[in-house]
């Protein structure tokens, strides 16, 4: 396990999802009083809704990406380790 990753703070959690909740808030405050037509407003409402969802999903795909990366590393490193004990033992 690496040792150098540091959990986040629970300040830091709680700010991020209270930053979320107030920004869908503001959002849906600014859509309601939109002054368009109610099939406007459902046409721009299907449009946040799908674009928070791709950014939920790049950021898990990028994440996903990164930890599969540093697992590739972690298991060459290993092989890297392993051959140089067994050339070492032989010497």
């Amino acid at each position: 396990m690496n040792q150098n990753v540091q959990p986040h703070s629970s300040a830091w959690v709680t700010f991020t999802y209270v930053s979320f909740a107030a920004s869908v808030f503001m959002v849906a405050v600014g859509l309601f009083y939109l002054p368009i037509d109610l099939w406007m407003k459902g046409y721009l409402t299907m449009g946040i809704i799908m674009m928070v969802q791709c950014c939920v999903t790049l950021t898990k795909t990028v994440r996903d990406m990164h930890e599969s990366g540093k697992l590739v590393n972690r298991i060459e490193d290993a092989k890297a380790e392993r051959l140089l004990m067994e050339v070492s033992k032989a010497a």
